[in-house]
């Protein structure tokens, strides 16, 4: 028998199951080797030993004795020869012994024999009549029962105390309240309504036909409640699931004095199974071992059952290890119990130890076993499964057949588990639900899709499971029309109302940005929940509405509901794009409090969010905390350590992460090259980037070629740049032109920029950057003819700059600014501070680099234009918000231009205070004087003529057109 012991070796040695133990369980299975005669065999035996031993002119009394031994045991080849000895010797019509007969063939489904012994009789017997009616019912012939009860009536047969029993069971498995509601009429008006079996049988039937409260009101009415009586009320509520009402009968039973037997405490299990409770299960398994009740098969079986579903799978398996012949039934429940609780390696483990007893698999042992291969990916051992399945027909087994579409699609064998469909011949809704959600699962959403909408043109029946998982691949494919029809769907067939149905509507919308329809269906939930909450804040948080993710978990705070690691994940990216570092260190309280830090995609949002609020540090430290790195975490530092301006740093994480055996992905080798473009590091990017298919095995996409045309277009180097161009094995996108367009800026090459435009104005035609970029380039060569024609170009295309907007955070809360913006509060003041810092600076020797400004307006007015830059006004304000010492944290959506980055150089200076800004390219720390980005921002003397110079080479325009 198997051993729970976890340090033993036979436990450990699981993983190593594809080449040692799974090696036996491949073997196809073979039936048990016969190895006694059976219970049924030994009577016969006995049987045909005392009537070849006896004289054939016995009283019938002898042979009475010998036909009830071959009704125990169904020995119909021993009852049909002293059927022919009885007719031989003419003892065949004693009554008693045809009765005897009648019920043998009964028992054994021989109806035809039974059917004649009962009509031979010369008066109608109802001892006869019974038995054949509890023949028909014992062998689930329902029909045929009532027709023999009917026609027993019409013979004038008189029922009595057998009969009833037997034909109020007929009417409990047809369900047939109405023919039982007769019987019922016909057994108080001869009398046997009140005898013990007759009652219990009303009770169960009255039950089982959905009449609890008729059933009680009977049961009340039993003058003397035996045990079995008992059995019976509470049986009938495990059955209708009212496990709670069972226990509470239970209870009142031992209360009355009654002695549970066996029977009873297996149905009481059963319930504690149904309530998954596992305290009452082991004060019951207590209360039987304090009787002395015996460990039966019904009771071990119960157990075992008991104890699996309540989450004590060792004490499970213990009560299974105390059978001394564990049945089919026994094993089940064991397996099962070991797959559901995700202890799949034991699951397989049994299932070989059941093998070696001799115990054949059923179905349902496979079906179990099929999970458990699905859960741990043993795609051979499944096919052997599956072949096993085969031999025993279990096409026609829905349970089985979804076990196969299950286990295939997890091992992401998706045309095997298609084969298993369609080999079916009916397939109901578990079977197509199974099989979307296989396509569902493996990223073949297209096919999902398309399988659902097969199942909806052909009228076949579908549940909210069915929208649930379809509307997951819908969310991946961002269908949002394909979303509105099962959103239609959904209210016309009733489902909308489910609970899974409007949480996946709502993560499906949040998904395909479609935030107001999201919102309207998580504001009329009837119901608070985590699901919803956390679809509405991922959503808010993908779409860069990071203010309303945080919002909204306030509202979840103050309704209760405590946060999971996925959920604290989207509010750290949401913090991140905000850059609002204030409220990502509280949340990083929250996660350590809640237990969040061993959770690796909280763990890895945190340094993110760390990074991309501009403390680099602090998502140092959070990265050295993580125990388990993967490739997301690496890349997420290295990233980091990219847009502060690290490159060396992230050069030598890179080769730390290759030293520790994590090979990179696309997005860490752009994080690289990213790295070298803003620490100017030429020659390593080259090298990265010619190596990194032959090393690494990633071939270039656009944003790795994109980076390495910046990176080249900044060191000066054009010629290498449009070469590498003019080399993309595939069509350039807006990423590669954008960066040879900024190249061009940056060194006046007017051809180069031209060319370069052209192709993003059929690429991008509906962004203004591009349009900002070439009239730049107009405007360093003094060429405002053409500048005016950028402009026109624009007007006539309906393309509009977007504006320079900033955010800073102050005390939790994220102020927003945009170019002279004055709708702020406290906006006097701000212009004032602005004002009171332009002087300070002027006395520093700053003068504003009116250049850059293109508008037709004389120099003063140009100044001022500049000082109401955007990020300028965030910075005033959070001069005037916050208390002196920590840092000033701005974010801007635009690059920063050379103006501000010149006049934030200054103030951090005069103010001694430290100002990091994120601009959409990288990270300035601007600190005493100097700021991080040595490289975009060169040292350049600003007097006279070279101050225009500067300007044109790494200026950007920004401005209101």
């Amino acid at each position: 028998m198997l051993s729970i012991n976890k340090t033993s070796p036979r436990f450990w040695y699981i993983n190593f199951l594809p080449h040692s133990t799974l090696q036996r369980l491949y073997l196809p299975f073979k039936p048990p080797t016969i190895r006694t005669a059976s219970h049924a065999t030994v009577k016969d035996s006995q049987s045909t030993l005392v009537l070849s031993s006896q004289s054939l002119t016995k009283p019938p009394i002898s042979y009475s004795k010998l036909l009830s031994q071959c009704v125990a045991s169904k020995s119909l080849n021993s009852g049909m020869e002293l059927h022919a000895h009885l007719i031989k010797f003419g003892f065949s019509r004693d009554p008693s012994l045809r009765n005897h007969l009648v019920t043998l063939y009964s028992k054994c489904c021989h109806f035809g024999y039974a059917r004649k012994l009962v009509d031979a009789s010369s008066e109608p017997d109802v001892v006869s009549w019974s038995s054949l009616l509890s023949g028909y019912v014992q062998n689930g012939f329902v029909e045929e029962a009532l027709l023999v009860f009917k026609e027993m009536c019409l013979l004038g047969v008189k029922c009595n105390e057998f009969t009833f029993p037997s034909v109020l069971k007929a009417c409990s498995l047809k369900r047939d309240l109405s023919m039982g509601r007769k019987i019922h009429g016909m057994a108080v008006v001869t009398g046997f309504e009140s005898d013990g079996f007759v009652a219990n049988t009303l009770v169960v039937m009255y039950a089982k036909c959905g009449l609890l409260d008729d059933s009680r009101r009977l049961f009340g009415g039993i003058v003397e409640r035996s045990v079995v009586s008992w059995n019976a009320l509470f049986s009938c509520y495990v059955q209708s699931e009212l496990c709670g009402e069972a226990v509470d009968l239970f209870k009142e039973m031992v209360r009355s004095g009654i002695r549970p037997n066996e029977f009873s405490i297996s149905i009481i299990l059963n319930a504690c199974a149904g309530l998954q409770d596992g305290g009452l299960g082991r004060t019951i398994h207590g209360l039987m071992l304090k009787m002395g009740l015996d460990l039966d098969q019904f009771s071990a079986n119960a157990l075992v059952d008991m104890y699996s579903k309540a989450g004590e799978i060792e004490n499970a398996v213990a009560v299974f290890q105390k059978i001394a012949r564990p049945d089919v039934v026994s094993w089940n429940a064991v397996i099962a119990g070991c797959v559901l609780h995700e202890r799949n390696d034991w699951a397989l483990m049994l299932l070989d130890e059941m093998k070696s007893s001799g115990t054949c698999p059923n179905m349902f042992t496979l079906s179990s076993a099929l999970k458990a291969c699905a859960a741990m990916g043993f795609k051979e051992l499944g096919r052997q499964l599956h072949s096993s399945l085969i031999k025993m027909d279990s096409n026609s087994d829905l349970f089985a057949a979804v076990g196969l579409v299950d286990m295939y699609s997890k091992c992401e064998m998706m045309d095997d588990a298609r084969r298993a469909y369609d080999l079916m011949p009916k397939k109901d809704i578990i079977v197509w639900n199974a099989l979307i959600s296989g396509y569902s699962q493996c990223s073949d959403d297209l096919e999902a899709v398309s399988l659902f909408s097969k199942m909806f043109s052909e009228d076949i029946d579908f549940n909210q499971t069915t929208l649930s998982t379809v509307l997951k691949s819908v969310a991946s494919l961002q269908a949002i029309k394909v979303c509105k029809q099962i959103h239609t769907i959904s209210i016309k067939s009733g489902i909308y109302s489910d609970f899974y149905v409007i949480n996946s509507l709502l993560d499906t919308y949040g998904k395909c940005n479609h935030i107001d329809e999201a919102l309207k269906i998580f504001e009329e939930r009837t119901w608070e929940d985590l699901v919803a909450y956390t679809s509405m804040i991922t959503a808010y948080s993908q779409y860069g509405d990071g203010e309303e993710a945080l919002k909204l978990y306030l509202q979840m705070q103050d309704a209760d509901i405590q946060p999971d690691p996925f959920i604290c994940s989207s509010l750290l990216n949401a913090c991140a794009n905000l850059s609002a570092y204030e409220q990502g260190k509280q949340l990083h309280v929250h996660a350590i409090k809640f237990g969040f830090m061993c959770d690796i995609f909280a763990s890895n949002s945190l340094v993110n969010m760390y990074a991309k609020c501009g403390s680099i540090e602090d998502a140092d430290c959070a990265f050295s905390e993580i125990p388990n790195r993967g490739i997301v975490s690496w890349s997420a530092m290295i990233g980091g350590y990219a847009q502060h301006g690290h490159g060396k740093e992230a050069l030598k994480l890179f080769n730390e992460m290759l030293r520790d055996g994590v090979p990179p992905n696309h997005i860490t080798l752009v994080s690289v090259l990213c790295a070298c473009n803003h620490a100017g590091l030429v020659n390593e990017g080259k090298k990265y980037f010619e190596k990194m298919e032959e090393m690494f095995g990633i071939k270039p996409t656009q944003e790795h070629y994109a980076c390495m045309i910046d990176l080249l277009g900044r060191s000066g180097k054009l010629n290498e740049a449009v070469e590498l161009v003019n080399s993309i094995p595939f069509e350039a996108d807006g990423s590669v032109w954008g960066a040879l367009l900024g190249a061009a800026r940056i060194h006046k090459n007017i051809e180069l920029g031209q060319k370069a435009a052209e192709m993003l104005f059929d690429l991008e035609p509906e962004k203004s950057g591009t349009h900002v970029l070439l009239a730049n380039i107009y405007a360093s060569a003094g060429m405002w003819e053409n500048v005016a024609k950028v402009r026109k170009l624009m007007k006539d295309s309906k393309v509009k700059k977007e504006p320079g907007m900033s955010w800073i955070e102050i005390k939790d809360k994220i102020y927003t600014f945009i170019v002279g913006d004055r709708s702020h509060s406290r906006s006097d003041e701000i212009y004032a501070k602005l004002d009171q810092l332009g002087e300070l600076l002027r006395k520093a020797g700053y003068s504003p680099i009116v250049e850059i400004d293109i508008h037709n307006v004389n120099k003063s007015e140009k100044e001022q234009l500049l000082y109401h830059h955007s990020e300028k006004l965030a910075v005033a304000f959070g001069l005037i918000a916050m208390p002196p010492g920590p840092p000033l944290r701005v974010k801007k959506n635009l690059r920063i231009c050379v103006d501000c980055h010149t006049f934030f150089k200054f103030v951090c200076k005069i103010v001694s205070r430290e100002i990091i800004v994120r601009d959409i390219n990288r990270f300035h720390h601007f600190k005493d004087g100097s700021c991080s980005c040595v490289f975009a921002y060169q040292q350049i003397v600003l007097d006279g003529s070279e101050r225009q110079k500067f300007a044109v080479a790494v200026g950007e325009f920004e401005g209101s057109w």
